[in-house]
């Protein structure tokens, strides 16, 4: 008991000083606002690599303070975050702590299981998002939020900042187009929290049979949309700085083309090339390495753009930029052959690569969604918890 006044001690402290000084504090920094909410219960956490409490891990944090963690969930990527994009991850035990690590990316299924479920009390929810559609981390949350609703579990979500959390943008998803990498809803860029999020799901009914899931969300403080909040861990092993979180938005289109957009090198979503590129002297030769496997053009000399040295607030402003992807298209000139099926799944909408290949302009085609941005503002705002 004496380790856990200390600690408890400690953290808060911790929070006074965050508070003091104006830094963001997420919600796993708060533990006098949870810890009352986890006494007595068997908690299971859905969290990676990015949980941290200053130096330490959630998991770590509460089993010290004697607390009954009974299972991890872990997403793409795995609970390390270390594994390839879509790789399969297999269940496995925290080296660690010993704590059964529930793969929610085993290939098998990715929807939990109900004996999974029945194990725990409450699902305490503390990972980094980056506030896209196509990223899979809100998506493992809302299968969980799904199966927790059934079963009548309490689901808590640690809040932490969307660093793209500024704008929205993108064409909503048409659910001719839902998938493993569009499950709402939504457009590409939404501009929530996973806390935010977790709400509107919640309030629209999104849940099977219209059922909502008892949740509570422990938000950040001194956090606002317009915080440009830099990620201490890299959410993934292909989003390794700040430049490459805010091109990942208008870079990620090309992950369905025969385009390179720098996965097995230095500069993952900071740059894009091919083989056949014409009027470029910039080039580099993606390899294997660990977090990206056989990546595209794999052992090539590809020619093409650098974006490593943009401001980051300039590309902030510009929000989603189909430039890059249009340049890449006309550049290759290959037709349709371009774009794979799995770019309307990525875009989520029929009619953008319509639009591309009829010759029109990214402001053209960026245009034609505002309408769906502003429809989309507008019902998202009684769950914000952060102002605009």
């Amino acid at each position: 008991m004496r380790t856990k006044s200390f600690l408890i001690t400690l953290l808060i402290g911790l929070f006074i000083m965050k508070a003091e000084s104006a830094e963001v504090i997420v919600g796993a920094e708060q533990p006098a606002r949870y810890f009352p909410i986890l006494k007595d219960k068997r908690i299971a956490i859905f969290s990676n690599h990015t949980g941290m409490v200053g130096n330490k891990h959630l998991l770590d944090l509460l089993l010290e303070n004697q607390f009954n963690v009974v299972a991890i969930f872990s997403p793409e990527h795995g609970f390390r975050g270390t594994a390839d994009a879509g790789e399969q991850v297999a269940s496995s035990k925290d080296q660690k702590t010993g704590v059964p690590i529930l793969s929610l990316y085993n290939g098998k299924s990715s929807k939990p299981a109900l004996a999974d479920i029945r194990k725990f009390d409450i699902l305490v929810v503390d990972i980094q998002d980056v506030g896209l559609r196509f990223y899979t981390y809100y998506i493992s949350m809302l299968r969980l939020m799904d199966a927790c609703s059934e079963a009548h579990k309490q689901v808590l979500i640690l809040d932490r900042p969307n660093p793209n959390g500024s704008y929205v943008d993108g064409p909503i998803l048409d659910k001719a187009y839902q998938s493993g990498v569009g499950a709402l809803p939504i457009p590409v860029v939404h501009g929530m929290t996973l806390g935010e999020l977790a709400r509107m799901i919640n309030g629209e009914k999104w849940l099977s049979k219209g059922r909502p899931c008892d949740l509570t969300v422990i938000p950040c403080l001194n956090y606002t949309h317009q915080t440009l909040y830099k990620l201490p861990i890299p959410p993934s092993p292909n989003l390794p700085n700040m430049t490459a979180v805010y091109l990942y938005p208008s870079l990620c289109f090309f992950e369905a083309t025969p385009v390179s957009l720098g996965r097995g090198t230095a500069l993952p979503f900071q740059h894009y090339g091919h083989p056949n590129f014409k009027g470029y002297t910039y080039s580099f030769t993606p390899q294997s390495v660990p977090g990206a496997t056989r990546p595209p053009q794999e052992g090539k000399l590809c020619y093409g753009v650098d974006l490593s040295k943009l401001n980051e607030k300039e590309i902030l402003a510009k929000k989603i930029d189909l430039s890059y992807l249009i340049d890449a298209y006309r550049n290759l000139n290959m037709g349709d052959a371009f774009f794979r099926p799995f770019f309307e799944r990525l875009i989520g909408n029929g009619n953008i690569r319509k639009m591309i290949e009829q010759g029109q302009s990214a402001e053209q085609i960026e245009a034609s969604w505002q309408d769906d941005v502003e429809r989309f503002k507008l019902l998202r705002r009684p769950y914000l918890l952060y102002s605009e």
